[in-house]
Parts: structure tokens; C-alpha cells; sequence
């Protein structure tokens, strides 16, 4: 979309430009897209397990030990859910539903990775709650904490 203003007297017209998306949001759509297409050729029984550890394994370093440790947490806490990609992200979902989700720092280059928790999960407390917790990396409350939060998440 592209507005113009209009230009003053003796002056040209000066077009401003939306640029949209950015290049890691255009990239997390396409992965998106190709999770569904896989999803689809498979009847939806992909190995999806698999390709999320896959994807772990190639992430940066920091990002791989906290995601590592996450799935770990979340399989020992809640074994009912089920570990997919989402937005080419790890993701963990109830009935199809995502519960939560690990966004990895470099997926959007932003300083920390974000722990989400989607409307499937069932963290209300009160009229307002919080539902992403910034990680810069992991310790055994932290973990601890993870593991109390999916609990609750799934009750």
C-alpha cells in the first residue's frame, strides 16, 4: 500500500512506502505453510516429534540449550501434549490446539527467547495474566517454574 502526500508549492510529491512484513515474519509464514502441506501429505501423522528436535539441532546455541531443556520439562510435566512445529517454532499442542509454544531469540532477532502460552492453555487467574515469560537462559527454578505453568496450563 503506498500513500502520497501531496506535495508543497515548488516541491515534488513525496511517496511513503508500507514495507510490511519483515524477512523473519515472511519466513516464519512460509514455514507455516509448509508445516500444513507436510501435515496434509501425511494424513496429519507426521513425524512431528521428530522434526521439532530437528529443528532444535539447528538452532543457535543458547536457543538450543533452553529449547532442549523446555521440551524436556514440558514431555516429564504433560506427556498428553503433543510436540509439533508452529511457525517453524516448538510448539506442543492439546487436540490440535496449541497449549504453548518456545520462540527462540534468533527466530526474530530479538535480545531473548520467549516461552508463549496460547488461549488453549488454561493460565487465567483473575481478569488479567500473563502468557509469555522471556528467557535469557535456564536454570533449575526456571525449569521448575516452566514445569508448574504447564501443569496448570493443562488443568
Amino acid at each position: 500500500m503506498k500513500d502520497t502526500q501531496k506535495a508543497g508549492k515548488g516541491t515534488t510529491a513525496v511517496k511513503k512506502r508500507y514495507d510490511g512484513f519483515t524477512a523473519e515474519e515472511k519466513a516464519a509464514m512460509k514455514d507455516r505453510v509448509e508445516e500444513q502441506k507436510v501435515s496434509a501429505r501425511r494424513g496429519g501423522k507426521a513425524d512431528e516429534e521428530g522434526a521439532l528436535l530437528e529443528k532444535i539441532a539447528g538452532m543457535s546455541e543458547a536457543d538450543r540449550a533452553m529449547a532442549k531443556r523446555i521440551h524436556a520439562v514440558i514431555k516429564a510435566t504433560a506427556p498428553g501434549l503433543s510436540p509439533k512445529l508452529w511457525y517453524g517454532m516448538p510448539a506442543y499442542a492439546r487436540d490440535g490446539k496449541i497449549v504453548c509454544f518456545f520462540q527462540p531469540a534468533q527466530k526474530f532477532k530479538t535480545r531473548y527467547a520467549t516461552l508463549g502460552f496460547n488461549d488453549a492453555a488454561r493460565l487465567d487467574e483473575g481478569t488479567m495474566w500473563p502468557v509469555a515469560y522471556a528467557l535469557t537462559k535456564m536454570t533449575a527454578d526456571d525449569e521448575a517454574r516452566i514445569g508448574a505453568l504447564v501443569k496448570k496450563a493443562m488443568s
